[in-house]
């Protein structure tokens, strides 16, 4: 019943366009379902399940997928297709990667499969690749590089460009795989240095090596996978980085050297220490700083880039009409966002332009982002007011964006902060970013707050009004008729907005065929 109510009132803001979908990922570390819903150009998780069941433990040893094994991810496959069918989820994609494909009882893993009323699909190494590169190529559209998918049986590595991918290779060189390559009876450096070069061997026989190129030339190394996230986010703790979510999260090449090289001389206990990375991800991390340290060298980016948006992204993108990849997944978000919490994208869209003179995106920002940034504010304003400005800064900084960056998301937090008459902005938004992008956000904030104000967000208000600069001064245009608007708060605000500019201010009332 919730999930029906809360379909037909995302629907009916949505014009029926939406429904949620279901992906079905069983690695050959985890077994996970994500019910996403939303727009699926940057859709939202609705429900993220998953059963850690290490399919491909034994595929080296064996050739096999383990009898406990499947058991274990059998025993949570029946509980995935039990909600699917209670919570009237229609729309299931089921896809089974390396331990399913390379195991000898594969096959008859998947008949079980089938028999839970599932339709799986076995995909290809090159195809999980590919897949993988969609779903970063759908989080960044201006991705260019390497996109590197780390699960526990292989790691895919392909390049990105311009919404092209090329080169998408599958090697055995997953979580699970990776001690197979530490050398026996050693331990430390010596052992580390040995283990790199077996590595560095296995991904130049994969016909790996960009080390001959400027890392400009390279482009940005894309790290998908749950294990290369624990790597982020146990940067940021090292880092102190103000925000929490992993995705988007950058370092340049020499940082990520020497993150890698601290990270695999660093034991698993004293990594469980840290929050947010499990028992199971703090034993894979020393290991993978060793391939990364691998992939660095042959690889040699300009940078590296984490991101959350993977293979069961890329399901959901490779759906898409063409015109709806095109969209900005920023603003795609945003809007359906904005408009859940009773904001609509047509009334911000008409407020970004009656402001676009007086405070437009100028060094820093984008209009992207100020479109971005009004949609979040006028959102904010259906929150309580005791609780509205924190709750919206921690939208603007913490909530699952995409293609924005740290700065993007301090520059929609002070203008947020501005739209709400707060000019003091927290700490962490301040480490963001320089004092001048923030600037420029406020005043954008500035701007939306007289807009907003003037006329109570009526659509009227903005018909009979324009906000401009002519030389040294900000004016305000009124129709006569609606002369009356400006009272003692928009003074206030042209006031305060002015000062911000540098600028001085002035009315002018005018007939309405004259605006």
């Amino acid at each position: 019943m919730i999930w029906r109510r809360r379909r037909e009132g995302r629907d009916g803001g949505l014009g029926g366009a939406a429904g949620e979908r279901a992906i079905i990922d069983i690695g050959s570390n985890t077994v996970r379902l994500v019910i996403y819903g939303g727009t699926m150009r940057a859709p939202t998780v609705l429900l993220n399940e998953k059963v850690t069941a290490r399919l491909g433990r034994e595929i080296a040893a064996t050739g096999r997928l383990a009898d406990e094994a499947m058991a274990l991810a059998l025993r949570g496959l029946k509980r995935f297709a039990l909600l699917l069918a209670d919570l009237g989820v229609t729309d299931i994609d089921t896809v089974a990667t390396a331990a399913v494909r390379d195991a000898a009882n594969g096959g008859e893993f998947v008949d079980q499969l089938r028999a839970l009323g599932l339709k799986p699909r076995v995909i290809s190494g090159e195809e999980e690749a590919l897949l993988s590169a969609h779903g970063v190529i759908g989080a960044f559209p201006d991705a260019r590089g390497i996109v590197a998918d780390l699960g526990g049986g292989s790691l895919e590595l392909v390049k990105v460009a311009a919404g092209v991918t090329e080169s998408a290779t599958s090697l055995p060189l997953g979580t699970l795989r990776l001690p197979d390559y530490r050398p026996a009876g050693r331990k430390g450096d010596a052992a580390r240095a040995d283990m790199m070069k077996s590595l560095d061997k296995a991904i130049r026989k994969g016909g790996w090596d960009l080390s001959g190129n400027p890392p400009e030339a390279n482009g940005t190394l894309y790290l998908v996978g749950g294990t290369w996230r624990a790597m982020a986010v146990f940067a940021m703790a090292v880092q102190r980085y103000p925000l929490s979510d992993p995705h988007g999260f950058e370092v340049d090449a020499a940082t990520a050297r020497q993150l890698v090289a601290a990270l695999a001389a660093t034991d698993a206990d004293t990594i469980k220490s840290r929050d947010r990375i499990s028992s199971m991800r703090a034993e894979k991390l020393p290991d993978a700083a060793v391939l990364l340290q691998a992939l660095l060298v042959r690889l040699a980016p300009e940078k590296v880039v984490f991101s959350s948006w993977g293979l069961r992204e890329g399901l959901l993108y490779d759906r898409l009409p063409g015109h709806t990849r095109t969209q900005d997944p920023l603003l795609a978000g945003v809007a359906v966002f904005a408009t859940h919490r009773g904001s609509e994208a047509t009334l911000a869209t008409r407020m970004a332009a009656w402001t676009l003179d007086a405070a437009p995106a100028r060094e820093h920002g984008s209009e992207r982002l100020r479109l971005a940034a009004t949609m979040l504010a006028l959102a904010a304003m259906q929150i309580e007011p005791n609780i509205r400005l924190p709750q919206a800064i921690n939208w603007a900084l913490h909530k699952r964006w995409v293609g924005i960056d740290g700065k993007g998301r301090a520059m929609l937090a002070a203008a947020i902060a501005a739209n709400g008459n707060q000019l003091g902005l927290p700490a962490e938004v301040r480490a963001l970013t320089s004092a001048e992008a923030l600037e420029e956000a406020v005043r954008w904030g500035l701007a939306l707050r007289l807009a907003r104000r003037l006329g109570a967000q009526s659509p009227r208000s903005l018909e009979v009004s324009r906000l401009m600069v002519e030389d040294d001064t900000l004016v305000l245009r009124l129709a006569e008729s609606h002369a009356a608007l400006f009272g003692q708060p928009t003074e206030k605000d042209m006031k305060l907005l002015s000062q911000r500019l540098g600028l001085g201010w002035r009315l002018d009332v005018v007939p309405e065929s004259a605006l």
